[in-house]
């Protein structure tokens, strides 16, 4: 084997291995090249095989076409030296099935090349001795998307008569075709029956189920089924999400969001996924069904009162062929109306070339679906994080806008200063030039602020700062933020040196010390240096950066634990005259104080001010997603974990938008879904933030803390057979990090599903491995504790001779720690150990036993269980009458401690007793308590 093709296999080996997405995509491009580059086409006919699947999955239906196009021709020329399998690469008559579709989705083709395909498919399959169903699927899926529903209908009906074959579409894409086409043609609740099949026998393939979940969407909410209809949301939207070839499953989520009273999530997926419009240009019919959905949606938005705000990434260059040229972002009542109209012009192209009105009637019934309204209320998103500024009009509106964005450190006020200082005053430019270089050094960008230092002098001489002028001369840049944390020294020379320096130089000076203070730890010394440098400010006439000084002040104390202080200081600023800006960075410094103080409330209150007043000013998203994170841990100290959730939903946005991580926020919003009962909503965020962490390498350790989570979340969500796996990755990662306590928590709660599921040899595995992690380490007896009484209930099950061994241990346990309810509780377990044993004697004192146990920890209603089951095993040996009294004293603890199931089931069997014993008054009496 030549080096090309050692190389080339290798990458088929790491391709076939690779999910689909970028890295794949990459992989298989490289393999073609090196494939093309070494002149053997039977190494790039493999790769092409594999490049033509990657397409498809990635939606790159040029390259798709490609691909396959060359491979057909190999293979129609050489069918022995290029077969139509090629096994793991790929198999040609399978591709084939995704040709006609993907011409039907552009009306740059015409009917005639679509017959083509179908009729060439065709004659392949025949020749090949392939049956019929593939080509029968692909001419009834071209007859759907045409609107010739007839002939769609009359070839519905013969593929379900016809056998399946190897090349017949799977069970879940069967179902989800057959569901969508039912619901176009009236028949919803067949489309129910076919994904609910789908659904209950856990079908699924590359893109489902989550295309057939959104298909069914409206037909739930039609038919009243609104839990079902928020869990396929949920569900669909989580697994779509990340491929912009979903875009059109994609697009009746929103549609979904926008009937249901979800008005500001809709719009959140709306500015996600409006880069999707423009990824596969021949993929049209998705993009008008998606502009029709973000239209609708959009509309939505109006209606609930917010026509003017804006929509966030609309005015991108790539969306110009899409929408057209604007001069600003898109307000929603504007971008409604362009996408209806570019949505209209898609159908109106394809009903030209299909000779149909097809498409122009789906638009029309999606306008009338806008009508429709549901209340399935999904809690994640609201308006207050989408606020427009006011337009700021005249120049002394743009001057304060500007002045305040400076104030509140955000990257948005560069542009307005440059346009300001075009024709400011002197004075003003010394003002204007000042907040530009600190803006453009915080934002890292160091040459524009050399450039444009010597600007900076040169308006200082103009208008009479000449010191100032000679100082920043000397220091450039330093006394701007850079390179503070080594400037420390300099600037205490430089400060013992100017002692006969005006008084705003001096205080300049000692402002700037402070902060380089901050970053030696000298947090004391800051404080003193910022009031001195207030003072100075005040002293020379220029209240405003006084402010400034005095902000600084209140870090500094803050840092060195002088909360009082920094309060005062505070109160005081709250108190005079403030910009927005400067209002919002004192704010979120009083939210962070009493937050500090354990005043959440409050704390949270002051931040949710904050965010207003940044998304009033025009904040960039880097600042208002800090806002917005400080606002989501306030409200969760708070115990208000919705509203924490909202917030860091809308922090991880923001950040996402400024191109920031966003992983700490998305396993903080997970956390905040959870404690909100919304465990669906969870996985999203989880999963999302554990695909972020392991892209950026994360330690495993920290990746373990997300992934239990997640666990956590699948349990919520009653998703166990996740759960297991999800517990056992985390296991691997604290493996991995050396966390043997992590580890062991981790066995543990796999192993009480893997019990749950019956799977008793993996988890006693999972328990024996997790005893022998932390057997000898006292911080961790509790999850010892747990471990030893699960492993002896699995080999309970499992019928070992030893189980009885592992309870003595977990007595033992308990006892010595004085753990009276854990005590209770494995004796329970001993009893029904004893009564699978027949042992009925010491299984029913062992039960009394637990009984007290549990009695004497405070939980009747678990004793009650205790007494139900040795009351069973009395009947079982005939010893009815004994056993009536432990089924009354059931009856009263399960009523005691509040558990009413497990007392209607004692009653009941109680009932059955008297009857048995010939007490039939006191069976009805007892009878006539229960609800059955």
């Amino acid at each position: 084997m030549t080096g090309h093709a050692t190389r080339i296999r290798s990458l088929f080996d790491e391709i076939d291995n690779t999910p689909w997405g970028p890295q794949e995509q990459a992989l298989v491009a490289q393999a073609v090249a090196l494939a093309q580059e070494s002149g053997d086409e039977r190494l790039e006919y493999e790769a092409r095989l594999r490049q033509t699947s990657s397409a498809n999955m990635s939606g790159d239906t040029d390259l798709m076409l490609t691909s396959f196009a060359w491979c057909l021709a190999h293979h129609d020329a050489d069918p022995e030296g290029f077969p139509a399998t090629v096994e793991p690469a790929g198999d040609l008559l399978w591709q084939y099935k995704w040709m006609a579709s993907a011409l039907g989705g552009s009306p740059e083709f015409s009917l005639d090349q679509i017959a083509a395909v179908l009729d060439d498919m065709e004659a392949h399959y025949e020749r090949a001795g392939i049956g019929p169903s593939g080509v029968l699927m692909a001419r009834f899926e071209d007859a759907w998307a045409a609107g010739r529903l007839e002939e769609a209908t009359d070839l519905q009906r013969r593929l379900e008569a016809t056998p399946r074959d190897d090349y017949s579409h799977c069970d879940a894409c069967v179902r989800s075709q057959f569901a969508g086409f039912f619901i176009e043609t009236g028949r919803e609740d067949d489309a129910i029956r076919l994904v609910g099949e789908m659904i209950e026998n856990g079908f699924s393939c590359g893109e489902e189920p989550e295309h057939a979940l959104s298909r069914i969407l409206l037909p739930y909410l039609r038919a009243g089924m609104f839990d079902d209809a928020r869990t396929a949301h949920l569900r669909s939207y989580r697994l779509a999400k990340d491929n912009p070839d979903n875009l059109a499953i994609v697009a009746k989520n929103v549609v979904f969001c926008a009937v249901t009273g979800n008005e500001a999530r809709a719009l959140a997926l709306v500015e996600r996924h409006l880069p999707w419009l423009v990824h596969d240009g021949l993929n049209a019919d998705a993009h008008a069904t998606a502009l029709g959905a973000f239209a609708l949606a959009l509309d939505a938005v109006a209606a609930a009162g917010h026509p003017e705000l804006t929509v966030r990434g609309s005015d991108a260059d790539a969306l110009v062929p899409v929408f057209g040229a604007h001069d600003r972002p898109w307000r929603v009542y504007e971008l409604a109306a362009t996408a209806w109209r570019a949505a209209g012009d898609i159908a109106a192209a394809f009903d030209r070339r299909n000779g149909t009105d097809a498409h122009t009637r789906n638009l029309e019934r999606l306008r009338e679906t806008g009508a429709e309204r549901y209340d399935v209320p999904i809690r994640t998103h609201d308006f207050s994080a989408v606020a427009t500024p006011a337009p700021a009009v005249t120049r002394e509106e743009r001057l304060a806008r500007a002045v305040a964005l400076a104030q509140v450190g955000s990257s948005a006020a560069i542009a307005p200063l440059r346009e300001l200082l075009t024709d400011a005053a002197p004075a003003e430019r010394v003002t204007l030039s000042s907040h530009l270089l600190g803006g453009l050094v915080a934002t890292d960008r160091l040459d524009e602020a050399e450039a444009f230092l010597p600007e900076r002098i040169a308006a200082l001489h103009e208008a009479g700062h000449a010191a100032q002028a000679e100082l920043e001369d000397r220091l450039g840049l330093v006394l701007f933020g850079r390179d503070l944390a080594e400037a420390g020294d300099l600037l205490r020379a430089e400060v013992a040196a100017a002692a006969d320096a005006p008084a705003d130089v001096r205080a300049d000076l000692l402002q700037t010390l402070g902060v380089a203070r901050l970053y030696e730890g000298g947090f004391a010394e800051a404080r003193e240096d910022a009031r001195t440098a207030a003072r100075l400010f005040a002293e020379a006439g220029d209240p405003v950066r006084a402010q400034g000084a005095q902000v600084l002040e209140v870090d500094a104390a803050a840092s060195a634990s002088l909360f009082d202080e920094a309060r005062e200081v505070v109160a005081e600023l709250l108190a005079a005259p403030l910009s927005d800006g400067r209002r919002a960075r004192v704010l979120a410094a009083r939210a962070r104080l009493q937050g500090g103080a354990g005043e959440f409330e409050s704390g949270a209150a002051d931040a949710d001010e904050t965010v207003r007043l940044l998304l009033s000013v025009g904040a960039d998203d880097l600042r208002v997603g800090e806002a917005f994170l400080l606002a989501g841990a306030l409200h969760e100290d708070a115990g208000s974990a919705s509203l924490a959730a909202g917030r860091y939903r809308s922090a991880a946005e923001r950040f996402e938008s400024a191109g920031a991580s966003t992983a700490e926020t998305r396993y903080r919003l997970g956390r905040a879904l959870l404690a909100a009962d919304m465990s669906q909503e969870a996985l999203d965020a989880l999963h999302e933030a554990l695909q972020e962490e392991t892209a950026a390498e994360v330690p495993a350790g920290s990746r373990a803390i997300t992934v239990a989570l997640l666990a956590r979340a699948y349990e919520g969500a009653r998703d166990y057979g996740n759960a297991v796996g999800a517990w056992g990755f985390a296991a691997d990662l604290h493996e991995e990090a050396g966390e043997a306590e992590g580890q062991a928590q981790a066995l543990v709660q796999q192993g009480r599903h893997l019990g749950n599921f019956g799977e008793f040899d993996d988890a006693v595995l999972a328990f024996d491995t997790a005893i022998g992690l932390i057997r000898d380490r006292e911080d961790q007896v509790g999850v010892l504790a747990e471990a030893l009484h699960l492993l002896a209930q699995a080999k309970m099950q499992r019928g070992d001779e030893d189980a009885s061994d592992v309870i003595d241990q977990a007595l033992a346990l308990g006892r010595a720690n004085e753990a009276h309810w854990y005590v209770a509780d494995v004796l329970d377990t001993r009893a029904r150990l004893l009564a699978g044993r027949e042992r009925t004697e010491e299984a029913v004192a062992t039960a009394l036993q637990a009984a007290d146990g549990f009695a004497e920890a405070g939980d009747p209603g678990s004793g009650a269980g205790s007494e139900l089951l040795a009351a069973r095993l009395l009947v079982g040996v005939d010893r009815a009458a004994d056993a009536v009294l432990l089924y009354r004293s059931a009856v009263d603890h399960a009523t005691e401690g509040g558990n009413d199931p497990l007392r209607q089931q004692a009653a009941l069997e109680l009932g059955d007793v008297y009857e048995g014993l010939g007490r039939h008054a006191e069976a009805a009496e007892i009878r006539a308590t229960t609800s059955a």
